[in-house]
C-alpha cells in the first residue's frame, strides 16, 4: 500500500490524469452527468470519494487503481469494464472521520447541483409564459 496517500491531493491527481488524455472540462462534466462547477469542485478537493473517483473512470475508461491503489485493490483477471465488482475501497484507521466530512461535503455539492438544476427549469419554464 502507498505510505504517502495521505500527502496526495486526489484532485490534483485527477486532474492531471484528464488532461494528459486529453479530455476537456465540459467533455467530463457531460460524461459524468454534472456540471462544470462540479468538475472544477473534485479538482480543489484534497480528497474526493471512491464513488466519484470511480465515477470519473468509468466516464474516462481509465483504471484510477494505478494512481490510488489505497483506494481500489483489483483481482489480477478483471478489466475496467468490471471495476464495480471487484474494486474494494480500503479504510484506513484514523480516517474514519475525514470520510464521513468529505461525505457530507460530496453531499451538499450534490443537493447543491439539484437545486440549481431545478431552478434553472423553474427559470426557462417561466420564462415561456411570460
Amino acid at each position: 500500500m502507498n505510505e504517502n496517500f495521505k500527502d496526495q491531493h486526489y484532485g490534483q491527481i485527477i486532474e492531471k490524469v484528464i488532461r494528459r488524455n486529453g479530455y476537456s472540462i465540459s467533455e467530463l462534466a457531460r460524461l459524468t452527468d454534472v456540471n462544470r462547477r462540479s468538475v472544477y469542485n473534485w479538482f480543489n478537493q484534497k480528497y474526493l470519494k471512491p464513488a466519484i473517483i470511480h465515477k470519473i473512470g468509468m466516464a474516462l475508461k481509465h483504471d484510477f487503481s494505478n494512481e490510488f491503489p489505497e483506494l481500489f485493490m483489483k483481482t489480477e483477471q478483471r478489466g475496467i469494464s468490471h471495476l464495480p465488482d471487484d474494486a474494494v475501497y480500503a479504510e484506513e484507521e484514523g480516517e474514519g472521520r475525514a470520510r464521513s466530512e468529505q461525505y457530507w461535503k460530496d453531499k451538499y455539492i450534490d443537493l447543491l447541483e439539484k437545486h440549481n438544476q431545478l431552478l434553472l427549469a423553474y427559470v426557462e419554464k417561466s420564462s415561456l409564459y411570460s
